[in-house]
């Protein structure tokens, strides 16, 4: 099942805790940036305090101009004006200078969360089971890295720019409130509370109405990558429009969303505010009644009116805050979900080869059994094995396993039951890079990558010389093709080699294994998407690779393997025969039926050839 068929599992939370313990989470997942966040830290706490002196001054100031009108001294008091002035300015340029090393290292910070996330990301997703990519797109992860990491830094980064300062301000309004008149420190604590108690109570019903927009955000990216990935195909069958309207659809969806989450949070956003009116109003009240009654002077009215202003600001922005950190929140959850998923378990060390005979097979498949998930058994109680330098092929119908058989060699899945070894070790014991490392693989579809022809052949073996690159191409019947392009082995691709034909990609593909240089080479249908000349060219370059190796071949063609020493066929998932092509040839087993519709459908073309003569 793909991931856009599961909304109820995209909207559901991976753990039920609060919004301030999933941002510490982030924190602690991040500590090596703890130097950044000091940095930061203290920045805030300069650049608040500079601004809490200028009210303090501003006041101060007023009291002077007050006290020089009332006593007839005019222009006497302008010296002691112009130091306050300075004091303005010094704060000021403090707080300006201060303030952007802060947001420097905000930015810095910022784009290291990225970094950091970005890399675990992609680092776990190379250490999880093959089962697990089996029920996700390929889009839809790369939307969701996306997504989660935008929101998450761009929040670390607001906090690092903005907010944090402001609620330094604020604490400290708190307690220099308290010094003057401890009537409004108690009012401004009580709002703050009120104010998140207020917003608390949307905060389920605006992270489920999220959690089900970025389901739809995720698979509408996940469709879109299928569809730029597909185009060919999609132009080939008209499937234009109804991909747009499907893409439409999941926007459609958020838009639909997005009214009924905004309508919410606005709506009890005008209680909020409409409470943080009332409660300032009276803190304005006080501070003129304090003041007319003689309990401060005008200046300190001033101070007072210009720090409660202070201490707003973070309270009004208090809305947008919740809805960045919650935002950062249903991003990291969706993130965490990945980062929590079961990951392949293998042995930490290599064991101690076993003594082996010069005649003990190669690969051995013994009683395997084997299904996906919960589902039936594909596989059932095969086996057979490989001996040194052997070539054996796997035949079937369409659907019969064999293909299967070869993610089971690779590790992929964990068998149901039985075993299977490589040189007389189980692979369940063998770490997975040191079992890939003994077999090298040519696919149907030759997985290339946007890069050079020369670093393609080499992916299996980084370090190899221009020399070896170039023998290995050779060897492979490539040679010829890549002098023709344009910088040869430095030509680029393009995506999944989308500037070569099926053969020359093929090609390439077999030389990347001849490099490889594995002991076991498995060929998966590694000709059947080719015309026949191509097949001619690209299976000279896979005899070379056979040459001396032991192989398993899987192919639908049956021509590609008439020449090796065994064919296994396996029928309902489990072994039908085993033997040479000659034996089974004349068995009236899987293999023979398969060579007989073969031969008839050769008869049928050359009779109708024939008759248009």
């Amino acid at each position: 099942m793909s991931a856009s068929a599961r909304p109820a599992d995209a909207a559901r939370p991976a753990h039920d805790e609060g919004t301030f313990a999933t941002l510490a989470r982030i924190v602690r997942f991040t500590g090596e940036l703890r130097p950044y966040y000091l940095v930061v830290a203290a920045s805030a706490i300069v650049t608040a305090a500079a601004g809490l002196a200028t009210p303090f001054i501003v006041g101060r100031a007023t009291d002077v101009i007050v006290s020089a009108v009332q006593d007839g001294r005019g222009t006497g008091a302008l010296p002691t004006l112009v130091w306050l002035t300075l004091a303005i300015l010094a704060a000021e340029l403090l707080s300006t200078v201060v303030s952007n090393i802060g947001g420097y290292t905000g930015d810095v910070l910022s784009n290291k969360i990225r970094a950091i996330l970005s890399t675990r990301y992609l680092d776990k997703l190379l250490r999880l089971p093959q089962s697990w990519f089996d029920d996700e797109m390929t889009g839809t992860i790369v939307s969701r890295l996306n997504r989660s990491i935008a929101e998450v830094s761009n929040f670390a980064k607001s906090m690092a720019n903005t907010f944090f300062t402001i609620l330094i301000q604020t604490a400290a309004v708190l307690v220099i409130s308290a010094i003057y008149y401890w009537p409004l420190a108690v009012m401004l604590a009580v709002i703050f509370p009120i104010y998140v108690w207020l917003t608390g109570l949307t905060s389920r019903t605006w992270q489920r109405l999220e959690a089900d927009k970025n389901h739809h955000v995720d698979s509408a990216g996940g469709r879109f990558a299928e569809v730029i990935g597909q185009i060919r195909v999609v132009r080939s069958f008209t499937r234009e429009r109804h991909e747009l309207d499907t893409f439409t659809g999941h926007f459609d969806r958020t838009d639909s969303t997005t009214k009924e989450q905004s309508r919410h949070w606005h709506s009890m956003d005008v209680l909020r505010r409409a409470v943080l009116n009332v409660m300032f109003a009276a803190m304005y009240l006080l501070i003129f009644y304090r003041t007319l009654s003689g309990g401060f002077s005008v200046g300190q009215m001033v101070l007072l009116i210009q720090l409660i202003a202070m201490a707003r600001m973070p309270v009004e922005m208090m809305s947008w805050v919740i809805d960045a950190s919650q935002r950062a929140v249903a991003g990291s959850r969706d993130y965490f979900r990945v980062m929590e998923s079961a990951e392949v378990e293998h042995v930490a060390a290599m064991p101690a080869l076993p003594q082996r005979r010069e005649d003990a097979p190669v690969l051995e498949f013994e009683d395997v059994r084997f299904g996906y998930g919960d589902g039936p058994d594909v596989l059932k109680d095969v086996t057979f094995d490989v001996r040194r330098g052997e070539r054996v092929a796997l035949v079937s119908e369409s659907g019969g396993g064999k293909t299967t058989l070869v993610n089971l060699l690779l590790g992929l899945y964990p068998l149901r039951s039985g075993a299977i070894r490589l040189d007389g070790i189980d692979i369940a014991t063998l770490p997975a890079q040191e079992l890939r490392r003994r077999i090298s693989l040519v696919f149907q579809d030759p997985s290339l990558f946007s890069d050079t022809v020369a670093e393609n052949i080499r992916y299996g073996h980084p370090h190899a010389t221009p020399d070896e690159v170039a023998l290995a191409a050779s060897r492979a019947n490539a040679s010829g093709f890549i002098e023709g392009l344009d910088g040869e082995f430095d030509a680029l691709i393009g995506e999944r080699g989308l500037k070569l034909s099926g053969g020359q990609k093929q090609r390439i593909s077999v030389a990347r294994a001849m490099l490889k240089d594995a002991s076991v080479l498995v060929l998966d249908e590694a000709t059947s998407a080719l015309d026949t000349r191509s097949e001619r060219a690209v299976q000279e370059g896979l005899e070379a690779l056979m040459a001396g190796r032991t192989s398993l071949v899987i192919a639908h063609r049956l021509s590609t393997i008439a020449g090796v020493d065994r064919i296994v066929t396996i029928k309902d998932g489990c072994v039908d025969e085993i033997g040479s092509p000659a034996q089974l040839a004349h068995s009236g087993g899987v293999y023979a039926e398969l060579l007989a519709m073969q031969r008839r459908g050769e008869d049928s073309y050359l009779n109708a050839y024939q008759t248009t003569q």
